[in-house]
């Protein structure tokens, strides 16, 4: 996952569901879809049409705004793929919406490996639940948290074979590699030793390689994927390594941001869809050092 400090606690849950109840009544006109390469702004019907003459359709978020976990369902509904690739699953992991109906969505995710706690549950339940209702799988592709563990202590010699391959054959520019590095120090709070970024660098990139395997091995098209930005960055994301394993496919790659939010955005998307903005706390409190 797109590393970034999560609560665990328990005693959350029934926060995160009011502010689930009051999020619901907010507007989609305060939302804004603007198209980068011609910065128009462009309606969601547009960019549905677009999307469907898209071969990859790559979905952002910002994993604690509730608003862009509803506005994927719906778009992904509009598309009515039969399965879709999730950041929140480990590869070979995948849901049965069929399976026990009269069992709670959470336990029905947790039974596919979902980390309920990891991820804030209900914070992604707008998604998941579109989902099960439009009967869309979810299929996993993540590497699981020991393996990241193991590349991060290990380097290469831990990487899975077609992870490896997928990496080797595409080596991040000088300036991509900054970037993303220059990220993961921003993600943790500034408190990441320089002597593990390299790994920490090279678990991101994994993920993205295990991600983008995924995708190509869905049926649909678009192949959509849902994860956090950082992921589904064109200059160092699973879009980089997508060009190579299907080159010349047709990709659009969306990054759900924040109004009022500055945001580092640049031409590493195809669009940006900006909603509102939720009150969060310094997440970087529990690091000791808050963000400047």
């Amino acid at each position: 996952m797109t590393c970034m400090p999560r609560p665990h606690s328990a005693a959350m849950k029934p926060l995160l569901t009011v502010l689930l109840i009051s999020l619901s009544s907010v507007s989609h006109a305060a939302d804004h879809i603007v198209e980068v390469s011609s910065g128009r702004e462009i309606s969601r019907t547009e960019l549905l049409a677009q999307a469907r003459q898209s071969d990859f359709l790559l979905l952002g978020e910002i994993h604690d705004n509730p608003h862009h976990h509803r506005r994927r369902a719906e778009l992904i509904a509009g598309l009515a793929p039969k399965a879709i690739v999730a950041e929140q699953l480990d590869e070979d992991r995948r849901t049965d919406w069929a399976q026990a109906p009269g069992e709670t969505l959470e336990k029905r995710l947790s039974a596919a490996g979902f980390d309920a706690a990891g991820w804030q549950w209900p914070l992604h339940e707008p998604l998941f639940a579109g989902l099960a209702k439009a009967q869309i799988d979810v299929v996993g592709a993540n590497i699981n948290r020991n393996l990241a563990r193991r590349i991060v202590r290990e380097g290469s010699p831990a990487l899975p074979a077609p992870v490896a391959a997928a990496l080797s054959a595409n080596p991040l520019s000088p300036g991509a590699e900054a970037t993303l590095d220059a990220d993961l120090l921003d993600n943790h709070c500034g408190q990441l030793p320089a002597s593990r970024v390299p790994g920490m660098r090279l678990a991101q990139r994994a993920r993205d390689a295990a991600m983008a395997l995924g995708l190509v091995d869905l049926p649909d098209r678009p192949a959509i994927l849902v994860a956090g930005n950082g992921h589904v960055r064109a200059d160092y994301g699973v879009p980089t390594l997508l060009a190579r394993l299907r080159p010349g496919a047709r990709i659009i790659n969306i990054a759900f941001e924040e109004e009022g939010k500055a945001a580092d955005t640049g031409t590493a998307y195809t669009h940006i869809w900006r909603t509102p903005a939720v009150h969060r706390d310094d997440p970087c409190k529990g690091f000791g050092k808050p963000r400047p």
